[in-house]
């Protein structure tokens, strides 16, 4: 039986691992409670920013989140400067999830990391992680699912609703399911 440090690195490198130890399950209840505090006892009080520093340890100082928020773990959000995000949204962050500088996160919008094998013996056993990383200067619309290991170019708008089951380049309007790029922005004139 591996410890919960080395399910714990698994996690973050894509291998597979035991998500159903009891230390990782202590682990997420540690942040639920904090989530809990983000989301209902400590919304817009003084102690909001305190909050979002421990939930957040890798992210800057000015990353804002408008509950209600929902991650598994919290440290692995890396977001940049000028990221905001709105309510309801969720990130399951077994694997790393970079968000560039000033991007926008629109309300209901979900990022996973998490996949499960296909066949139903093996998901009873482990799962792998993958990352998720979206650039600098985009904007995520409504209720879009980004799906695990994506990336998400700088400069990208992604359609409401939109399924993103692959990579979108710099500058691309994604949009559908699956999200398909369907027109360039910011060219030049």
């Amino acid at each position: 039986m591996r410890s919960f440090q080395e399910e714990l690195h698994r996690m973050r490198t894509g291998l597979t691992y035991n998500a159903h130890t009891p230390e990782m399950y202590a682990y997420r209840a540690e942040v639920k409670k904090k989530l809990h505090r983000l989301n209902v006892t400590e919304y817009y009080t003084e102690k909001m920013p305190e909050i979002t520093r421990s939930l957040f340890p890798n992210s800057a100082p000015d990353f804002f989140v408008e509950p209600p928020f929902y991650c598994d773990y919290g440290d692995g959000i890396y977001a940049a400067e000028g990221v905001f995000v709105n309510f309801g949204a969720v990130i399951l962050d077994g694997a790393k999830v970079t968000i560039g500088r000033k991007t926008l996160i629109a309300p209901g919008v979900h990022i996973y990391t998490a996949q499960h094998p296909l066949e139903a013996t093996e998901r009873e056993m482990h799962e792998n992680c993958l990352p998720v990383t979206i650039g600098e200067h985009c904007w995520i619309g409504g209720h879009a699912t980004i799906c695990p290991g994506v990336t998400i170019g700088n400069r990208c708008v992604i359609g409401a609703g939109a399924v993103v089951t692959r990579d979108i380049p710099d500058d691309s309007l994604a949009v559908g399911n699956p999200a398909k790029v369907i027109r360039k922005l910011n060219s030049k004139k």
